[in-house]
């Protein structure tokens, strides 16, 4: 996988959305599972959802049922949809182009590719 690239991050009230975008210059139809880590200054980068080529999701369960993740394997770009935001979801965003995958509850392991981030700040 080539360089990957976020973007849509964004300053937004408490209960807002947003959608953040990454897109990899990989090959179109690229079998790895993609996902979004999220980092605090000082604090370990952190899993925050993953998929599949073929649709498989994996959630925090900080995030689950508030965030989304989706793909475009056509586009070689993954998607995450996040609603109901709060104060404590404010980190920089990270996309990672290629997870180790273990199942659909644990979390995979980032080797791939990372993006420069994308700023999401909630406001109280």
């Amino acid at each position: 996988q080539g360089p990957v690239v976020e973007s849509g991050g964004g300053l937004v009230q408490a209960g807002g959305s947003l959608r953040l975008s990454c897109a990899t210059s990989g090959s179109p139809f690229s079998p790895n599972p993609m996902g979004w880590f999220r980092q605090v200054p000082g604090k370990q980068r952190d899993f925050i959802a993953g998929i599949t080529s073929g649709g498989t999701t994996n959630y925090a369960n900080s995030v689950k049922g508030r965030f989304t993740i989706s793909r475009d394997n056509a586009k070689n770009t993954i998607y995450l949809q996040m609603d109901s935001l709060k104060p404590e979801d404010t980190a920089v965003y990270y996309c990672n182009s290629d997870l180790i995958w273990y199942s659909d509850v644990a979390p995979p392991t980032p080797t791939g590719s990372w993006g420069q981030g994308t700023r999401v700040t909630v406001s109280s």
